[in-house]
């Protein structure tokens, strides 16, 4: 999936818009045990629930794609006839009426899910008519030819709100304030199936997880049977080591900032595009070639990145590049620069050292202070007191 498709389903949490036929829930205690369950018609539920259930289905389904949001296939294996994939389907065709294939799914997560508070597991089922579009990309509700029957998982933590004082507008007074049990923001979820080219692919998922970097492989594995991705963390690591271990001891400033400033105009030229840059390994070796990096460097490419990153693995352009900032870092000194300007700085050899020589158009801070470049030459005055010139 992607922005757009992302961005088409959110738009569907609207109560003009809204297409849920049924949502249930699972109340779960921080020692796995079942405290109370939900079962109902969703707009059979009072309005101002309604809005606070769309907030929490907006924000599963947001975040960055790739890091907060990502998509899933199926292996062959999940998709044999009872894997993960089949139970799926089963329950989303269930439209969850089905009180066993429900029961079976909270016992899943519960198994599998690691999370040792309270937590409020959401399920929806979803049956969007898919509008068409018109050439100029308008949409045309009366030319729909396609249901996208889906389901909508969301985790939520459950915690007791903070104590404190309130104001009791009956007693006229300000009262200690009884605490509840509050039911937060995501931090899991996942869409199935996936919603691919404005249409239903049962052959993938899409992903959520508030921290990018907890994204719980064994439940991932367990529940869906499908393989960790590289983290957005882990890809920009195993970038990183490809440089180094592609150009070895050859591995100075200027190369390195060569490669930084070829990714980084890539992600630029394809920052308006709703799917995001996706380097495989032939992608990432004509990177290196454009930054100017010794055809004889490139011999034992492809062993690198295997070792490095894995031989099927794509990486992110978002992930493995600098973003807004490009760092240079010494055990005792560490700069930012706009990756935009690194050419203001440059390596010189000194008085026989290796020095970063820093070029100064306008102006420096000090601790929020400005402060001249150079100090100015200090002369005597005909009173014998120095000052500068």
């Amino acid at each position: 999936m992607n922005k757009k498709e992302i961005l088409e389903i959110r738009k569907q949490y609207t109560h003009e818009k809204c297409s849920i036929s049924r949502i249930c829930g699972c109340y779960v205690d921080g020692e796995k045990n079942i405290k109370t369950t939900l079962k109902e018609a969703f707009l059979s539920l009072p309005e101002e629930e309604t809005f606070k259930y769309f907030n929490i289905f907006k924000q599963t389904l947001s975040g960055t794609l790739g890091k907060n949001l990502l998509n899933l296939e199926f292996p062959l294996d999940a998709e044999n006839p009872g894997g993960p994939q089949e139970f799926l389907l089963k329950l989303r065709d269930s439209r969850l009426q089905d009180d066993a294939l429900l029961e079976e799914f909270y016992n899943k997560i519960i198994e599998n899910y690691y999370f040792p508070e309270n937590y409020y597991i959401i399920l929806i089922h979803v049956a969007y008519d898919i509008p068409g579009k018109s050439t100029d990309g308008s949409e045309m509700f009366d030319a729909s030819d396609e249901v996208y029957e889906y389901l909508l998982c969301s985790l939520c933590p459950v915690k007791l709100s903070k104590p404190g004082l309130f104001y009791n507008t009956e007693h006229n007074q300000i009262e200690n304030r009884i605490r509840d049990w509050v039911v937060e923001p995501p931090v899991k979820g996942f869409l199935f199936p996936s919603f691919n080219d404005r249409s239903s692919d049962i052959h993938g998922m899409l992903y959520f997880s508030k921290q990018a970097e907890e994204l719980q492989p064994d439940f991932m594995q367990s529940m869906f049977g499908c393989p960790l991705p590289l983290t957005a963390k882990s890809q920009k690591e195993s970038f990183n080591t490809l440089i180094a271990d592609t150009l070895g001891e050859d591995a100075d400033y200027e190369m390195v900032r060569n490669i930084h400033e070829q990714l980084t105009e890539l992600v630029e030229e394809t920052k308006d595009s709703p799917d995001p840059l996706v380097l495989t390994r032939p992608d990432v070796k004509r990177l290196f070639e454009l930054s100017g990096v010794p055809e004889e460097k490139l011999e034992t490419f492809d062993e690198a990145y295997d070792a490095a990153a894995g031989e099927d693995t794509a990486l992110l352009a978002s992930n493995i590049a600098g973003g807004r900032s490009f760092s240079i870092e010494t055990p005792d000194i560490v700069i930012k620069v706009n990756p935009e300007r690194t050419d203001l700085i440059e390596t010189r050899i000194i008085d026989g050292k290796e020095c970063l020589v820093i070029t100064v158009n306008d102006r420096i801070e000090v601790n929020g202070v400005n402060v001249r470049t150079m100090a100015l030459p200090r002369q005597e005055d005909e009173y014998g007191d120095t000052h500068a010139e």
